[in-house]
């Protein structure tokens, strides 16, 4: 029986140790009736670090949706995955390992990473299990592994087949430091300090009674060597005489035409604007819009190219530092002004993007955008206005997705391609995985051309590509060579009941979600979608490493209950971010005290407590504080099905702390202690192991050791599998009874302020109230 403190220390670890022995979260599959599945299709971690406040908190959120429908009869599937292949793991490892993966074949920087991904994976499975998370640990994968790789492949092949994915040389978005082509996704936008640089161009044999200059103001001059033509806006009637003119570059030398386009912004600078290969995506539908010549002037590296003659092989930054001497000593430097502008960055390193003409493999999304739109509005959203941000990315697209990376750690495409006449060479779906550095292709001879030689695509698969599969995945979505079809081994569970996930990530994870498994399965991959917010410091800023106010998980469970942390999670409206509150915990640390010591007086009470009672025979009183739990019931019920967290929390704790334990817990001790109440002491058993349900979704812990000790039976593993309460049907007069509180309230604070024992008689008592007629 429960007795002195609450022991957090000693009570977690044990029950968490006990639910992953037992296998309490475990899925049943080969459940009789499938509509009892319940999937969740968590997120898998990027393995580029150690967990932080974020997981927990997009993860407690999770648990509490999982454990509510586990108790209500639903054969939950909550697996857990390691997102390890890609830029991140890689990064990881190079940092880890102070080596570069360009240094390496990739065979062997893939076996790099993966001895490191591994010793984060391991500790994330311990945090995971530390923090109490109802995970079934017998479901989890890691994208690199065998049978994902297959999975991913296999996405590949019929997405080609459908002509869904294709491959192309075209203008692509470049990081020069992760050196690989990323997606529009994987942008974000940043503010930079920069210069406008005034620079005067001379125009080509001007008209005599006409300007032989003009000036454009620009903060890239290190792409001069690459402009290729210069633009006037159609109205704009002061520069309009220069449209068919020709312009020379300065330093350069080389002649350019002088255009009109309506793309021109007149109020940016001098309203004359320069075109390079690739300055923005502006210049680029200028390319292609004009026919213009291509002139590239940065490479891979960041590094200029002989295009841009004597500054050839300096960085970009060295570039521009030359380059505006060189300007300024030749007299065309008109004027340099500091400024500070938004730049397209990488979002993994920060590093301001290029745009370079590569092939590289595209899967498309421009011609489907409404039915992508559609898809979405088919989905149920927590909270609704989350679907905005849906709706505005897909609205917002500009590029098909880029799915190729020239990284060494990812999966590998599945192809190879004549050396005579590039034919594009497709693995066999009974042969994946394949790795063409290391497997053969399919045939010996070309099909278009029947040449013998070869040569393997060294790309691998956009990180993306292929966490953007985690419902076909984990529903064990495969080629049945027999059938000649796709299947799934797990039917029940798609689509999934739950995507849950952070609103930082829906243009990356959600939207390719929705697209891969659409173009797959012909439907929605999910019913209902949970977005929950980012957590926050205590001064509401976003967490990062440069602001030193990451908070570790470590130092929060080391000072607090776990069960306090998960108080906190709920604290806000799901998809509002949550700022870090010391207050918070402490508030569900004081909770779990309550819940403590008034189990241990509810059992000191109710030794003796009868098995069943009438309920037609209960005290009015008795009859009052269940109906209210009735009420209480039923309203919990309904927040946890509208995702409502942080109403069902609050709603609960003041229902049990004020109305069970400062009203009727009161009266009822007295009435136990003076008359051995049996209505009383019923009722207490009753309504204390209804609470214990119905906190349990939120206190993991503290639930479990109560009920272990107070209520279960030899027949019952486990709190989270019990069945979730549901009301009584008991009539009473709610507004009657707290009337009754009421007053005995009052005469609790009549007799406390004036130092009288709670059990001392009062000569009189008057009472004034509306009496109903």
């Amino acid at each position: 029986m429960p007795s002195g403190e609450y022991d957090p220390n000693t009570i977690e670890p044990k029950w968490q140790d006990q639910w992953v022995e037992n296998g309490t979260y475990q899925y049943a599959e080969d459940i009789d009736n499938p509509d009892t599945a319940f999937s969740v299709d968590s997120p898998p971690p990027t393995v580029s670090g150690d967990l932080h406040w974020g997981h927990v908190y997009g993860f407690t959120l999770q648990d509490f949706v999982a454990r509510f429908n586990r108790m209500r009869g639903q054969n939950v599937f909550f697996p857990f995955g390691y997102d390890d292949n890609g830029i991140a793991s890689e990064r990881l490892t190079e940092d880890e390992l102070n080596i570069r993966h360009q240094d390496y074949e990739r065979r062997e920087f893939q076996k790099y990473t993966r001895e490191i991904c591994q010793e984060y994976e391991t500790r994330f499975t311990e945090k995971m299990q530390r923090l109490g998370i109802s995970i079934d640990w017998e479901q989890t994968y890691q994208t690199i592994s065998p049978t994902v790789t297959r999975t991913s492949q296999l996405s590949f092949i019929d997405l080609y087949e459908q002509g869904r994915e294709y491959r192309q040389q075209a203008p692509t978005i470049w990081c020069p430091e992760c050196e690989t082509a990323i997606s529009q996704v994987e942008t974000e936008d940043a503010e930079h300090p920069s210069h406008f640089h005034d620079i005067e161009f001379d125009v080509v044999d001007p008209d005599p009674e006409a300007s032989s200059s003009f000036v454009i103001s620009t903060t890239r001059p290190e792409l001069l060597p690459a402009c290729v033509a210069v633009f006037i806006h159609p109205n704009d009637a002061e520069n309009e005489h220069l449209v068919g003119e020709r312009a020379r570059i300065p330093l350069f030398e080389h002649e350019v035409p002088i255009m009109a386009d309506d793309r021109v912004d007149m109020e940016t600078g001098s309203g004359i604007v320069m075109c390079c290969t690739f300055g923005d995506q502006t210049d680029i539908e200028w390319y292609q819009a004009h026919d213009l010549e291509l002139r590239i002037a940065i490479d891979e590296s960041g590094t200029l190219t002989d295009v841009a003659e004597e500054y050839s092989g300096l960085s970009s930054e060295a570039a521009t530092t030359a380059i505006v001497d060189d300007l300024r000593d030749s007299g065309a430097l008109q004027d340099r002004r500091r400024i500070t502008h938004t730049v397209n960055v990488h979002e993994r390193c920060g590093t301001g993007i290029e745009f370079l003409v590569k092939e590289q493999w595209y899967c498309k999304l421009l011609d489907k955008t409404d039915e992508y739109l559609q898809a979405g509005r088919e989905m149920e959203w927590y909270p609704q206005k989350m679907f905005t941000r849906y709706k505005n990315w897909i609205e917002g697209l500009e590029w098909d997705w880029a799915i190729s990376r020239q990284r060494s750690s990812g999966i590998p495409f599945p192809v190879w391609y004549c050396m005579n006449c590039d034919e594009v060479i497709i693995a066999e779906r009974e042969d994946l995985p394949v790795d063409p550095l290391s497997d053969e292709p399919p045939v010996t001879d070309c099909p278009a051309c029947g040449h013998e030689n070869f040569r393997p695509e060294n790309d691998v698969f956009d990180t993306w590509a292929t966490s953007s599969l985690t419902p076909l995945i984990n529903a064990g979505w495969g080629w049945n060579s027999d059938n000649q079809t796709f299947e799934l081994d797990s039917p029940e569970l798609y689509p999934f009941d739950l995507r849950p996930q952070g609103h930082d990530i829906i243009s990356f994870w959600l939207f390719h979600t929705v697209v891969k498994c659409y173009e797959h399965t012909g439907s929605v991959p999910f019913d209902s979608v949970m977005i929950n917010g980012m957590v926050l410091d205590e001064n509401r800023e976003k967490m990062s490493k440069s602001k030193g106010n990451v908070i570790a998980p470590d130092s929060v469970i080391d000072a607090y209950p776990v069960d306090a942390a998960r108080y906190w999670s709920a604290g806000s409206a799901v998809g509002d971010d949550l700022p870090y509150s010391e207050k918070g915990l402490r508030a569900g640390e004081k909770l779990i005290r309550k819940l403590w010591n008034a189990s241990i007086l509810v059992e000191s009470l109710t030794e003796d407590a009868p098995d069943s009672y009438s309920l037609a025979d209960l005290r009015p009183l008795d009859r009052w504080v269940l109906a209210t739990l009735d009420r209480e019931i039923s309203e919990v019920t309904s927040y946890l099905d509208s995702r409502e967290f942080s109403k069902a929390r609050d709603s609960l704790r003041s229902t049990f702390w004020h109305t069970f334990c400062d009203d009727y817990l009161e009266v009822a001790k007295q009435r136990i202690r003076e008359n051995n109440d049996q209505s009383a002491k019923y009722t207490l058993n009753v309504a204390l192991e209804r609470f214990l349900r119905l906190f349990a979704p939120i206190l993991a812990h503290i639930t479990e050791e109560l009920y272990q000790q107070l209520y279960a039976r030899e027949s019952d593993s486990s709190i989270h599998q019990a069945e979730w309460p549901t009301p009584l049907g008991i009539d009473a007069d709610i507004e009657a009874g707290e009337t009754a509180m009421e007053v005995v309230g009052a005469l609790r604070k009549y007799k406390t302020n004036r130092q009288l024992p709670m059990n001392a008689r009062l000569d009189h008592v008057a009472v004034w109230g509306d009496i109903g007629a």
